[in-house]
């Protein structure tokens, strides 16, 4: 397996910034601000519903456990967010589970190039919309 996450778990390097039992936590690289983080399960899954419950519990105490301290010393916000596209072609994926922590502030190079727009990209849901959905999502 050619994992890149893999690999710096094996290494045990000075990448790790933390490590708990199930996850660790390393920076982004590449990075979208400083400070952005990367927590990641230990044992090499591709989605949330891989997790098993302990691996869940530990990856998002570790998970909140980081927004507080990088809202007590790097930004007054944090973006949370955890991707699965395995349809991404190149080396932009991985596929191990990850969850980006985004240190944010209204004046980040990220809120200046992209999030300012958001009214041009959001739109309302419309009609029919909500059965169509709860149809389709629900057990």
């Amino acid at each position: 397996m050619d994992c890149q996450f893999c690999k710096i778990l094996g290494e045990k390097g000075e990448k790790i910034i933390q490590e708990t039992e199930h996850s660790f936590t390393v920076l982004s690289d590449p990075k979208l601000m400083d400070g952005h983080l990367l927590v990641i399960p230990k044992r090499h899954i591709e989605k949330l519903s891989d997790l098993s419950q302990e691996e869940k519990q530990d990856l998002f105490d570790e998970v909140m456990n980081l927004q507080e301290k990088i809202l007590n010393t790097l930004a007054p916000g944090c973006d949370i967010c955890q991707n699965y596209r395995p349809f991404i072609p190149g080396d932009k994926l991985v596929n191990h589970l990850h969850i980006h922590l985004r240190p944010r502030s209204l004046d980040d190079e990220l809120f200046i190039k992209v999030q300012i727009n958001e009214n041009q990209i959001f739109k309302h849901v419309e009609p029919g919309e909500w059965e169509e959905y709860k149809k389709l999502l629900r057990d």
